[in-house]
């Protein structure tokens, strides 16, 4: 570890200072660093936002009675006192005029004369932490509440769930790729520098120089390099994410975007994975060159 980061003074004349390979290595390490965090950032929140709505979801609940102006007081009292009398149940509350119009406004416009259609009576069924059984209580409705419809969110929490799944999917594939493409390049700076080097690197040889000499200067210039990219990278990457229009975590995603609590740890950890695929990539690439060049 020691060698690693000090270095030897002698060994390191082997790796140009400064050139392609330099700047190539510190701004892709960057870029990749940067694409990482927007990355992590959209996953994560993705992950959260749908878990908050997935919650809510599962404890809210939406009964549907018949559109009969006969029987449609009759039917909410029934609707009501089953509700009400059902354990697992925290709260019910029957929508108003105003609220049923309002939900039906962005669908129909405001000028629709809904006074003078029929209107299903929709009533907001909230559960407590345990919940309450669905099937006994769509028995008890049907039993009691003829033609009353009870809605529990099961169609949209789904895939809601399903969604969230696929992009924190997308997320970690990508990172990955970004990973992969850090070594790639990484190996091709590595074998550019082994290569415009080859007289130097020829002449350590012949003073007895070992491969294993000769490549650890490699190994350690192109890890702090790209270390150090990754870190401009890594702190440019969380200044957007926290320049990013900031909700609550119930709210839009597009306005949520961002980490929370131990999940700043993923960024912070960028820098330090950057330079481990380095450390790898150039060793591979400092020995396949050194064993071409002999």
């Amino acid at each position: 570890m020691l060698d690693l980061i000090f270095g030897d003074p002698q060994a390191d004349r082997t790796v140009p200072h400064t050139g392609m390979t330099a700047r190539l290595t510190v701004f892709v390490a960057a870029v990749m660093a940067f694409l990482a965090v927007i990355a992590l950032a959209v996953s994560l929140t993705t992950n959260r936002v749908a878990g908050v709505w997935a919650q809510e979801l599962a404890q809210s609940a939406t009964l549907r009675l018949p559109a009969d102006p006969v029987s449609a007081d009759a039917l909410l009292l029934s609707a009501l006192d089953v509700l009400e009398t059902t354990p697992g149940i925290r709260n019910v509350r029957a929508l108003s005029q105003d609220e049923q119009q309002a939900l039906l406004e962005p669908w129909f416009g405001p000028d629709l004369p809904l006074d003078a259609l029929p209107m299903p009576q929709l009533i907001e069924i909230v559960a407590d932490g345990d919940g309450y059984d669905v099937d006994g209580l769509r028995a008890r409705l049907t039993a009691q509440v003829p033609g009353a419809i009870l809605d529990d969110h099961t169609a949209w929490r789904q895939p809601l769930l399903d969604a969230a799944a696929r992009v924190r999917l997308i997320g970690w594939t990508v990172i990955i790729l970004i990973g992969a493409t850090v070594g790639a390049m990484i190996t091709l700076a590595a074998q550019a520098a082994l290569a415009a080097n080859v007289q130097v690197i020829s002449v350590l040889r012949l003073v007895g120089a070992k491969d294993a000499y000769i490549a650890r200067a490699f190994v350690r210039r192109f890890t702090l390099r790209a270390g150090a990219g990754a870190i401009a990278g890594m702190v440019i990457g969380v200044v957007v994410v926290l320049l990013m229009p900031q909700g609550s975590a119930s709210g839009s995603l597009l306005t949520s975007v961002g980490f929370e609590g131990a999940e700043w740890i993923w960024p912070l950890l960028i820098p330090a994975l950057a330079a481990i695929v380095a450390f790898f990539a150039t060793r591979a690439a400092a020995f396949r060159r050194l064993k071409e060049q002999t």
